[in-house]
């Protein structure tokens, strides 16, 4: 008799724990005001799965960082020009606290793993003080080995090394930091960004640093979508390496990678870096404005720059990106500049390496066709870099994917040049993708079209 009370008990004090669950839950959603669509998702995530949904969400549940634990950065306004061709997106920027555009810098991008290999182990070589690295992915394949062994050994000559990783996007390599064995001995630092492990409690698993910044001797920086590890590049060509951009910087903009490499590091390793005092020398002639977005940023500023791109455009807005997963103002935009007869393409893998991103992608990508929007498929492997042409003002590279995470989750980077050479250079390296896209996409099953939509509803919360 005494155990079946005890059972009802428990029972009821389940759910009454439950209960207040659910109602932290949703009284954390309104707290931070969240968008519609991603309050709707959860909602109907926990209604159908509440005894996964509730726990997921306090894991999953900020997308701003606290001041107390990091302090949102603000690049340094120095060596700022007012470049006329990029006035609008430039005073967008401006507005929501992001350091102006600098003039005199020298960039060129490598779309090719083998270039991109070749100029970052060239950069290695000739480092003489300092490398700084952040990455979202170190693999542990031969590729990755042979530039962790070329760090080593600067790390043996006395220059100073440091490497930041984010902890879960390369899982493996933090669970069996064996790897690193050898660098560490030889001098240099390794930090793991937010490691779930020792810091389980003070931890968002959900915000990764994404961010890919590899400075040498604070004058020179390669930047972009690349992750160190053979699919993306390689001293050989590669039948399946994906399709991705590396750029190298040099000029005044590298003191704004400088500043947000920094910042990461600091909120991450015991040994603090300094913040650079001054601008590098002007390299030559080109804009550049170097845009930090994430938790650490105290406003959406680089989905506001896009979003006011789409909407003042008015000759092309080319994208291109593995995953494309918008908010519904953003695709509204995309659709209106199209009505409006802006030349909008989406330029995108017809499969990618992720099953469900696919599938969430997929009403979008229906949608824009339904419009008489461009949907190229790229059927030549897998395309990873992020690029947006915005008419003949301006491009966008970096870190930052077309989709809700990117955009409003993850810590990321991108560089708008303002550059009519650049924005050649780029044209002509999408027209070469388009070239390899074929076809539209298949008709949707009735199951593939439920899998689809579902996946649509719940796209805020991958």
């Amino acid at each position: 008799m005494n155990e079946h009370i005890i059972y009802i008990l428990i029972i009821h004090l389940s759910a009454i724990v439950a209960d207040i669950l659910v109602l932290s839950a949703l009284g954390h959603m309104v707290y931070q005001r969240r968008e519609p669509t991603s309050l709707i998702a959860w909602l109907l995530a926990i209604i159908l799965l509440p005894y996964i949904a509730v726990p997921l969400y306090f894991v999953f549940r900020s997308r701003k960082r606290k001041k107390k634990k990091k302090a949102p950065i603000k690049l340094a306004c120095r060596g700022e020009v007012a470049l006329e061709n990029a006035t609008s997106l430039d005073m967008i920027l401006r507005g929501n606290a992001i350091a102006g555009a600098t003039l005199g810098n020298w960039f060129e991008f490598y779309p090719d793993g083998v270039e991109a290999y070749n100029a970052l182990m060239a950069q290695i070589k000739q480092a003489e003080r300092q490398i700084l690295f952040s990455t979202y992915v170190f693999s542990s394949d031969e590729v990755a080995k042979s530039i962790l062994a070329a760090l080593t050994q600067k790390a043996s000559q006395g220059v100073s090394v440091k490497l930041l990783i984010d902890s879960i996007g390369s899982l493996p390599l933090y669970l069996f930091q064996g790897p690193l064995k050898e660098l560490k001995k030889a001098g240099g630092k390794v930090a793991f960004y937010m490691p779930p492990l020792t810091r389980p409690f003070q931890n968002y698993i959900n915000l990764r640093n994404h961010r890919k910044i590899f400075l040498f001797d604070g004058k020179t920086v390669l930047a972009g979508g690349m992750n160190l590890s053979r699919e993306y590049m390689g001293p050989t060509p590669c039948d399946n390496r994906w399709q991705d951009i590396l750029f190298s910087i040099q000029g005044p903009a590298v003191f704004h990678y400088r500043e947000i490499f920094t910042e990461d590091w600091n909120y991450t390793a015991k040994n603090k870096l300094d913040l650079p005092e001054q601008m590098s020398k002007f390299h030559g002639d080109i804009g550049i404005q170097v845009v930090p977005s994430g938790p650490d940023i105290a406003s959406d500023a680089l989905y506001e720059t896009l979003l006011s791109a789409v909407f003042m455009a008015t000759e092309r807005i080319w994208i291109v990106t593995p995953y494309f997963v918008p908010d519904k103002s953003l695709m509204q935009a995309l659709v209106i500049a199209q009505h409006r007869g802006v030349d909008i393409k989406l330029i995108t893998p017809a499969s990618s390496n992720h099953l469900i991103a696919d599938l969430g992608r997929s009403s979008y990508m229906r949608e824009l066709s339904a419009n008489g929007i461009e949907v190229c498929l790229f059927r030549a492997g897998m395309i990873h870099a992020k690029a947006i042409l915005i008419d003949t003002k301006g491009v966008m590279m970096g870190s930052a994917n077309i989709d809700q995470r990117s955009l409003f989750l993850n810590y990321e980077v991108v560089s708008f040049i303002y550059s009519q050479k650049v924005i050649a250079q780029s044209e002509r390296w999408m027209k070469q993708l388009l070239e390899k896209c074929h076809g539209q996409m298949k008709p949707a099953s009735k199951w593939r079209k439920m899998g689809e939509n579902l996946m649509s509803i719940f796209a805020p919360l991958l």
